[in-house]
């Protein structure tokens, strides 16, 4: 059960990175244009008004994605805790073994 734990675990690393990144770009983005660090596109490097406008915008869109995919996220692989070893131990159980348990 360790590996469904570790994959719930790692299942989270999107929506949290998407909320903090988006959260630190809409409220503390970049103040200059760089080419760096921040949403960097031809058209978002123009001026300071559409490097500080695309900035905020996409900030403000992972924050509420990543709130969104985080829902998803948590509630999907609760179901799966410990079935999807089930399945196919127990084939390989009845392709090894006979109803009895004697192995064929």
């Amino acid at each position: 059960m360790w590996f469904w734990w570790f994959i719930f675990c790692f299942n989270q690393l999107t929506p949290i990175l998407m909320i903090l990144g988006g959260r630190i770009m809409w409220k503390h983005s970049p103040k200059n244009i760089n080419s760096i660090i921040g949403y960097r596109t031809s058209r978002s490097m123009k001026n300071i008004d559409t490097w500080l406008f695309a900035q905020k915008h996409c900030g403000k869109l992972w924050w509420k994605i990543g709130w969104i995919i985080s829902v998803p996220s948590l509630l999907i692989p609760i179901p799966f805790y410990g079935i999807c070893s089930v399945f196919p131990t127990e084939r390989a159980l009845k392709e090894k073994f006979t109803d009895e348990g004697i192995r064929k």
